[in-house]
């Protein structure tokens, strides 16, 4: 096909099923893909054999991947209603849907998916494909509930920050966003009344919050002055609050545009912390979820 928007060599991915909601999914990653001047490629995994049926069964599996092969030109036709010009392309990856969805990331700009009820890429429960798929992809991947999504969103883009590389590069990513939507940014940290021994074990010390919330907020001032020069349209909101992260997170996305969460990829602790986080957000924010991955500790 011919388009009027260049064609750059990293693309959006939309991972896409039949159901309820999946044409509310594409419409947002054909913007998503349009915001970043980038094609929109839409996949679809078949995997074989069917259930209740058989590999050997050549009629049936040719039924299946014909029914697979209309289903993603009938999301291309749809994309391009969306944003007349954007060059879009489709795919039909035959085996499983995340390690479909991994593989392409390594090339990919970003990944689109759903998440909620049944079976496919988007319709399976998190904690399934969709986990899978923001947990090990190695660009951002944004997971969309269509049913949570609020039908004409505050131009607002929520991003929940830490002390550290991780939450630095999802500022990144927030800021760009809000960027690319003329939108403000919401950045939340929460600050939490705990210390932490010489060897780093979390103690019972008192921490004075007044102070604590000074010196984050004079970093994250820095951080964000960094990125002004780069984004200077940009409108930002700091919120510091001594608060649990999952809780103030789900809140603040209700009405927004995009939460973007940064995932740390380390063993231990900190791990399961960052794990039970993501997880609250992932299941219950009032809005799409960026999820931007890091590099592992070495």
């Amino acid at each position: 096909m011919t388009s009027a928007m260049q064609q750059p060599e990293r693309p959006v991915v939309a991972g896409i099923d039949r159901g309820p909601g999946h044409e509310d999914l594409v419409r947002f990653a054909a913007r998503e893909a349009a915001l970043h001047t980038r094609p929109l490629h839409i996949a679809h995994a078949l995997e074989l054999p069917l259930p209740g049926g058989s590999v050997s069964d050549e009629e049936e599996s040719r039924s299946a991947a014909k029914a697979s092969a209309q289903l993603v030109e009938h999301y291309e036709r749809l994309a391009r209603d969306e944003v007349p010009g954007l060059f879009v392309g489709g795919e039909l990856i035959m085996g499983t849907a995340a390690d479909g969805l991994i593989e392409r990331s390594a090339d990919a700009e970003l990944i689109v998916i759903g998440h909620g009820g049944g079976g496919g890429f988007a319709r399976l429960p998190l904690g399934s494909v969709s986990w899978q798929v923001a947990t090990h992809a190695e660009c951002p991947v944004i997971i969309v509930r269509p049913s949570e999504t609020a039908e004409r969103p505050d131009n607002r883009v929520v991003v929940g920050v830490d002390t550290d590389e991780v939450s630095l590069q999802a500022l990144d990513m927030a800021y760009l966003e809000a960027g690319l939507r003329g939108a403000r940014l919401d950045v939340v940290h929460c600050a939490f009344d705990v210390a932490t021994s010489p060897t780093g074990a979390i103690t019972t010390v008192p921490v004075d919050p007044t102070g604590v919330r000074s010196g984050q907020r004079e970093f994250f001032d820095t951080e964000l002055r960094r990125r002004r020069d780069r984004q200077p349209g940009v409108e930002v909101n700091l919120r510091i609050e001594h608060s649990s992260p999952g809780p103030l997170l789900v809140e603040a996305s209700t009405g927004a545009c995009l939460l973007v969460v940064g995932s740390r990829r380390r063993t231990g602790i900190r791990r399961l912390l960052l794990g039970s986080v993501s997880a609250a957000v992932l299941h219950t924010a009032h809005c799409p979820v960026a999820v931007v991955p890091v590099q592992r500790d070495s």
